[in-house]
Formats: C-alpha cells, structure tokens, sequence
C-alpha cells in the first residue's frame, strides 16, 4: 500500500539510446495488470462486436450517448491514449471513488520533475508502469505503481536540439504520450517523434520538421490502427501546418498531408473527398482561397487533439489560426486554416473537410478536442462529432459527412458572430468586430486566447453532459503589417486582453449536448485552463491556474472536495487502478503556456501587451501562484 507523501521520488536514473539503431531490451517491464473494479451502477456496457469495439452507454443504451472503446484503450483501469480512448471522452468506468467518499481524498505520492515550466498532458499508465513526458528537455519517466513510494523504473532523455525552445511560441509545453504495441510514442519540442520501449531504450526516432523556420512538435502524438499522427505547430513564425502518418513499428513517414496548398499536396484530390457544404467544394481551394504565395505561409498547425473513429476508419483533427494575424495582409477564406479535417490514418486522403471561421481575424485556432459519440439527435441515432471552440460555441457534426448540424454558445458573452446558418455553414459575423490593418477594434469576446483553450473537456454518457474548462478573457486587436523572416515571429498584430465583465475568470461549463444549452456551471475567480476529467461514479475533476484542483458532482456542479497544489494547474487529471483495484487520481501541477507564462520572472506585470497580449487579463496570476514542476496523485485512506 501507498503509504509515503513523498512517495514518487526517483531511486535510479537510466539514460535512454539516442540513436535508431539502438538494441533491443534484454529484459522486459515487468507488467502487473491492475483489478478490474465493477462497473457502476446504472452503467452500461455493451458486448464487444468483432473488432473489439464495445460502447460504454447510460442506463438506458438506446437512448443515450454512446462512447466507443475498443482495445487501443487497455484495461479497465489504465490510461493508453492521450484522452483515454480514441472517441476522446476523457471519461473513465472506474467508480471506487465516488460522491459519497471523494472528500476523503489524499495526496500518496508527489514527484518533481526538475523543470519548472509549464506542465500540460497528463501521464500514462500501462499495466503496472506510469510514464511521465516532461516539457523540455521532454524527459520520459517511468515509475512502479505496484510498489511503494512508485519508485521510478527508469529516465530516457531525448537530448532535443535546444535551439527550439527559442522557437516556441507559449512556453516549451508538452502535451503528453500514447502508447501502443510496447512502444511509448511522443514528441519532442526540436520536431522529432521518438518511440520508447517499456524497459527505457529507444526503438525510434525520425525527424519530421524543420525547427530552424519555426516548426516545433507539442501535440500529443495518437496512434490509429498501427500509424502514428501527430502534427507541427509554429503558425506565430510563418510555419505551413500539416499532420503525417508514420509508421508504428519503424517510424518511417508514411504520408503528409497539408492544410494549405494545392490539393494533390492537401490529399483532398481522391475521390472519397467530399465535403459537405459548398463553400469547401473546389479545386485547390488551399491556393485560390489565399492571395498569392501567402499559403506557403498559411499557418493551420495541429498541436492539440486528434480523434479517431475506428468503425469509419477516419481522423479528426482542427486546424489552427491562418499566418499572418493580420487579416488584410492575406484576402480570402484561407483555406484549410480554422477548419475540421477527417483523413484515412493509413494513407493520408482526406474524408471531408469543414472550415469554421473563413478568414480568420482574431486568432481563434480551433485545434480543441473533436469528442467522438453516437446518440440520438432529431429523432434519429447519429455519429457526431462534438468540438467545443476557441470560438465560444459548440460546434456539433455529423462525423461521417461533415454536416453542421449545431452551432449555440456554451459562452453567451461572444460577440464576434451571432451565430452560424446551418444550410450554409457560415458564421453570421458582426462586420463591427472584424479586426483591419491600422485601425483598433475593441471590447472583442473572446480574446484570442477563446473561451476556452487547448485544454481538453470530458463527457460522460451517463449524464449527457460536456464539461468545458472556459475562461473569460475580451481584448482589443489592431492589425498591422508584417514582413516575414524565416524562423522568426510573424504576428502583424497589437493584441491588449481584459477579465471579460463580472469577477469570474474561469467557468466550468456542463453542456447539455442533446439540448444545445448550458445545464450548470462552476465560476471560479482564475482561469481554468486544465483538462477535464469525468468519472463513471458522476464525478468531474478540473484544476485552476491558482493551484486548486476540484472534484465536483458531476450531476449539478456541487463541489465536493478540493486540494491546493504548490502550483497552478494546466494539465489534464487521469485516474488509474493500481494493486488490489485500488483508485487513483493524478494531474501535474507546474503553470506555464500562453497565459500561465505571465508568473515567469521574464514577463513584466507592468506591460499589458506582455506574453502576446494575455498580461492585460492575467498579471495578477504572478500574486497567487508559481512555476511548479510536481505530479500528484491522490487515493481514499487505505481502508476503502
């Protein structure tokens, strides 16, 4: 049993191959498969068709919101994959802590990583191994569930090139792990994906990116059905985004497909593309959509999530904001930036392709979570795709088509658009809030930062509900003209955010998905800027930028337990069995990223355009909280 509160503390440092040719392991991880705990009541779980797919469903299957877990996702138990599964739901069928004990939380076991900077992702757990990937230098850390104090196995160092952390746009972040077939696949900030056997050598590594010119890797890598997906980020440099599939057993690049350019280079030129609305429809609509050149510039990175459907055999990812920030420097919609892609894992060709702001011109990535669920939707069961945007609405898909199907604001303060037409997929844009080259356009809602960021939100089918981690920041935007200089910022924008009306920074947001409304919300006075985690027992987990992390009902938004950590929190809460079935919760504290980096001594409280803009919302974070560099994770007192 754990027993230590200092429990975690590295017994032994293993320093990992840097080389591909490295060999292979001698001896094998030990693998002590955790307890399955039963399944909660009103839960349910249906028979595993071939393949492997099962759906975990409310009381009632055929009329709830269905997930799809196959066996990409592990035990019961274990955390494999970025959200847990490929649908990302974040939501977990263990129910031993629950609404009746969650205040008996308490910390067993804490370990510092060294690095005290911004810490995103959250850790894996495999059988009886947790694996820890660090922002840089992106060290891979091993611990021992299965012994007390979770010794650490072993620490593989990647040694990436240090010239990235000049490149980085919002701290040197890493978003986290996925593991598949023995091997933990990650990437590291210099543009490299490594894979890294369970005894701590290297089995891979390749090279994707060029990080001289800006291009940088933070996105959590997702493997599908034996191909590794992962994308670049560096849009604030002039970077040109694009996802690759490369192959799991050897790391070889299998395809490239961009999101920007001319369509034999995008993959939309098969015949399977088809997108659904007319205003995506077109040759090489990723040239003509931009004046000329200015694609190869185009932005449109994937550094945050990527779905997967496995009965579809599709990809989902979002697009970021489109190079430059200043819009009028780039007529035009600008494809495939702010935009939703679906592409075959195994050779690239895309599906469909929905953009949801043409011509950006506030900033508004849209790479958030694309949450995979089948439930009935006007009379009829449908596969839908839920994003929850940067935007300030909650965008709901058919996932096999691409249809628009809902558009409402889960954050009612958005004054950019008053809506979407859903026959044509457009937004309905207040031309007084388009941002322009020399002029200041102000009181924007959201900033550029969104109502919520790339922090992930959770569903769970036994409520209906999205729990969306938002914040509420406005800004004012003047565009301005940029010249562009290989591997340097290439913004063309004067950007100064405010705390949106009232005292509260931070809202969860539950979202009724089949209502398209806001069923309740916890405000808190900080941002929230954690992931989000639900749990089969109607608990939700979320962390603030102070340092608090939450556990509420997930019912009503009662909070029913609360712990403060040495640091704010920007990562996303996993939970875990351990030996004899016992549950764990675990979540990084260590702030950090675009509006975290305002507690860094290097950002000045007293410039409000500080950080890109975030300072005038956030230089008071400085008062209440400091870089951190801790995993915590908590358990009930060993009698439950």
């Amino acid at each position: 049993m754990l027993k230590s509160s200092n429990a975690l503390s590295p017994r032994r440092t293993r320093r990992g191959a840097s080389s591909a040719g490295a060999p292979r392991a001698l001896l094998a991880a030990l693998v002590v498969a955790a307890a399955t705990p039963a399944v909660a009541l009103g839960q349910q779980i249906a028979a595993a068709p071939a393949g492997g797919i099962r759906y975990v469903s409310g009381a009632d299957p055929s009329a709830s919101l269905k997930i799809a877990r196959g066996p990409a996702a592990g035990q019961k138990g274990e955390w494999r994959l970025p959200a847990l599964d490929y649908a990302n739901s974040r939501y977990s069928e263990l129910d031993r802590i629950n609404r009746d004990n969650v205040s008996q939380l308490q910390v067993v076991g804490t370990a510092s990583t060294g690095i005290a900077k911004g810490h995103e992702g959250q850790p894996l757990v495999v059988g009886s191994t947790m694996y820890v990937v660090t922002p840089f230098p992106n060290y891979l850390i091993a611990y021992d569930i299965a012994k007390p104090g979770f010794p650490m196995k072993w620490k593989f160092e990647p040694h990436p090139d240090p010239i990235a952390v000049g490149k980085a746009c919002c701290d040197v972040v890493n978003r986290g792990a996925s593991y598949s077939d023995g091997l933990i696949v990650y990437n590291t900030l210099d543009a490299n994906v490594v894979a890294v056997r369970e005894d701590g050598s290297l089995a891979w590594s390749t090279r994707v990116g060029n990080v001289a010119s800006g291009e940088t890797l933070t996105m959590a890598p997702l493997i599908a059905n034996g191909v590794v997906i992962t994308g670049n980020s560096g849009a604030e440099l002039g970077v040109r985004g694009w996802v690759k599939g490369l192959d799991l057993k050897t790391g070889r690049v299998l395809w490239t497909g961009y999101n920007s350019g001319p369509d034999k280079e995008t993959l939309m030129d098969g015949a399977s593309f088809h997108p659904f609305y007319q205003k995506d429809q077109g040759k090489d609509l990723g040239v003509s959509s931009w004046s000329p050149d200015q694609w190869q510039l185009g932005g449109g990175t994937v550094w945050g999530w990527i779905s997967y459907d496995p009965t579809e055999n599709l990809i989902y990812y979002g697009t970021g904001n489109p190079g430059v920030w200043n819009a009028d420097q780039r007529p035009g919609e600008n494809k495939w930036s702010i935009s939703i892609i679906a592409r075959n894992p195994q050779t690239g060709e895309a599906r469909w392709a929905y953009q949801i702001v043409p011509h950006d011109a506030w900033d508004y990535d849209e790479i958030m979570e694309n949450v995979l669920v089948d439930m009935p939707w006007q009379g009829r069961m449908r596969k839908l795709l839920v994003h929850p945007g940067r935007t300030g609405f909650v965008f709901v898909l058919d996932r096999v088509t691409g249809e628009l199907l809902s558009a409402e604001k889960f954050y009612p303060q958005a004054n950019w658009a008053s809506g979407y037409d859903l026959k044509t997929g457009y937004p309905n844009i207040d031309p007084a809030k388009r941002t322009h080259e020399g002029q200041t356009t102000y009181d924007i809602c959201p900033s550029s930062t969104g109502a919520k960021e790339v922090f992930p939100s959770a569903v769970s089918p036994r409520t209906g509900l999205m729990y969306i981690p938002a914040h509420d920041f406005c800004m004012q935007y003047k565009g301005m003209q940029a010249n562009y200089i290989e591997g340097t910022p290439y913004l063309g924008a004067d950007v100064l955010m405010r705390p949106g009306a009232g005292d509260n920074r931070g809202t969860l947001v539950a979202w009724d998905i089949a209502n398209q409304k806001i069923a309740w919300r916890i405000e808190e006075h900080w941002p929230i800027l954690s992931g989000v985690l639900t749990t089969a027992s109607d608990l939700v987990f979320y962390g603030v930028t102070d340092g608090w992390f939450k556990a509420a009902d997930a019912t009503n938004g009662k909070v029913l337990w609360q712990f403060k950590t040495g640091s704010g929190i920007i990562a996303n809460p996993i939970t875990f069995s351990g030996p004899e079935g016992r549950q764990f919760v675990a979540v990084y504290a260590g702030i950090g990223g675009w509006v975290g980096a305002n507690v860094f001594a290097s950002i000045s409280a007293d410039d409000p355009t500080a950080a890109l803009g975030t300072t005038g919302a956030a230089a008071d974070l400085k008062k209440v909280t400091a870089p951190g560099d801790t995993l915590y994770v908590f358990a009930l007192p060993d009698k439950h």
